[in-house]
């Protein structure tokens, strides 16, 4: 019990809402790329993530990331399970005795608002997953898959990577105390987690019917840049909110976020530029994830140089890893492994090359006279996080494909899952008062 500090509190109320915004932008960004008769499905897909870790997180979601240590796997989860005990306290001062407020904190905040903002994490964490395996996954089964690889994969992995010791529980998880690994903001438990699950469901659900003759064309451009500035506007709470304050830590991460993002942006199209001769929209709102999915771990550990430096190679690495899918027939519809499994391990891995101990997190890496020592660490959490992703998303993809299903069928993906699964279209191409025989114009928008 305590009073929490206001100046605190109100930054991660803030913080939490634009890791939320995240989401919906994350579902735009995503729906701008998929063709038009399955952008709402794809939107669903997010929104859909938020209902179902939105509940699981405050029944047991939060306990098991940030309850007391249990076999160094996962925290307690009946601990804080219904948030039991994190409610309570005096919450306005007496007008009569002028007694202080008296509640649960984390730190200097609520607890209460501490669930909220890694609430928010867990669920974007999962909605990222969603891109590998556009137009053509059901509803339902993305549902059950959303939840138990919550349950079994992200709860566990965000207690090693987020809970530190003494902090909501006296001992909290190994990647954070005991390998000391720097993961500031989720480039492990986040992306290298969701990128890697993407990858694996991806190909358990196996590759789009036509895919990689067919051309699966983006049906929105302005939707993905939408979502890509809703995803940057938001990732400021992302980054500089783990600061978990109102503070010199919060302002250099949100420097070294801008920076970072910036670079990786025009790194991603100098490539295009190289390579095919045109610099896209389409390339520049990737570059921009990909920088902010680079500078996510690192960007308490770096001073500007470095953050130009994650910036560009994640930019120039990301943009070229998008191809990957195409040499060893994977089929990631939209570049969750290229984008968020590569820039996330480049994040993770340039901590242990360019951190600085002028920067928030006061270590050394390589390039500035600390040796492998940092190296090895940020090596090892990646590795576990990648490792026991990896293991887990492939048991739960097959027990739901071999229980449920997991695909749609082949008329459902000619259709598109907008009509199929949900009953709806984004776009009405009949004007009211029309012919109710289309036109062959009409139906070749809607085959597009």
């Amino acid at each position: 019990m305590g009073v929490p500090d206001t100046g605190d509190t109100a930054w991660m109320l803030i913080s939490a809402a634009l890791v939320l915004l995240m989401t919906p932008g994350l579902a735009f960004f995503y729906g701008g790329m998929v063709r038009a008769k399955s952008v709402l499905n794809m939107i669903m897909m997010s929104i859909g993530a938020m209902g179902v870790v939105g509940v699981l997180w405050v029944l047991y979601g939060y306990s098991m990331a940030f309850g007391e240590d249990k076999g160094h796997l996962v925290g307690d989860p009946f601990q804080f399970f219904g948030l039991k005990g994190l409610f309570g306290g005096e919450y306005l001062a007496n007008a009569t005795t002028g007694a202080a407020v008296a509640i649960p904190l984390v730190g200097t905040i609520p607890a209460t608002v501490f669930v909220a903002f890694q609430a928010m994490f867990a669920i974007i964490t999962v909605a990222l997953i969603s891109g590998a395996v556009a137009d053509r996954l059901r509803f339902g089964p993305w549902l059950l898959f959303a939840g138990l690889w919550a349950t079994i994969v992200y709860f566990p992995v965000a207690h090693w990577v987020f809970s530190f010791d003494g902090v909501t529980a006296e001992h909290g998880g190994w990647i954070a105390n005991n390998l000391k690994a720097i993961d500031f903001a989720g480039g492990t438990a986040v992306h290298i987690n969701a990128g890697i699950a993407g990858l694996v469901l991806a190909i358990v659900l196996g590759k789009r019917r036509g895919w990689p003759t067919t051309p699966f064309r983006p049906h929105n451009l302005p939707f993905v840049m939408l979502g890509a500035a809703l995803l940057w506007f938001g990732w400021f709470g992302f980054n500089a909110g783990s600061a978990v304050g109102s503070n010199g830590i919060a302002g250099a991460t949100f420097i070294t976020t801008v920076v970072a993002t910036c670079a990786a942006m025009l790194a991603w199209l100098l490539v295009e530029r190289i390579r095919d001769g045109h610099a896209t929209t389409l390339g520049a709102a990737s570059g921009i994830v990909a920088g902010l999915v680079a500078i996510t771990p690192s960007c308490s550990s770096v001073n500007v140089l470095g953050a130009l430096v994650i910036g560009v190679v994640a930019g120039v690495l990301c943009a070229l890893a998008v191809g990957l899918k195409y040499r060893f027939g994977f089929d990631d519809s939209l570049d969750v492994v290229g984008v968020h499994l590569v820039g996330g391990l480049i994040g993770t891995l340039m901590v242990g090359l360019v951190a600085t101990s002028e920067a928030p997190a006061g270590v050394e890496g390589l390039f500035y006279g600390g040796g492998f020592d940092q190296l090895w660490r940020q090596a090892v959490g990646a590795g576990a996080v990648l490792l026991y992703s990896l293991v887990g998303t492939t048991i739960i993809a097959l027990i739901v494909k071999y229980t449920i299903g997991l695909r749609a069928s082949a008329e459902s993906e000619a259709r598109g899952l907008d009509d199929t699964e949900h009953a709806e279209n984004a776009y009405d191409f009949v004007a009211i008062g029309a012919s109710t025989v289309p036109s062959r114009a009409t139906v070749t928008v809607r085959e597009a």
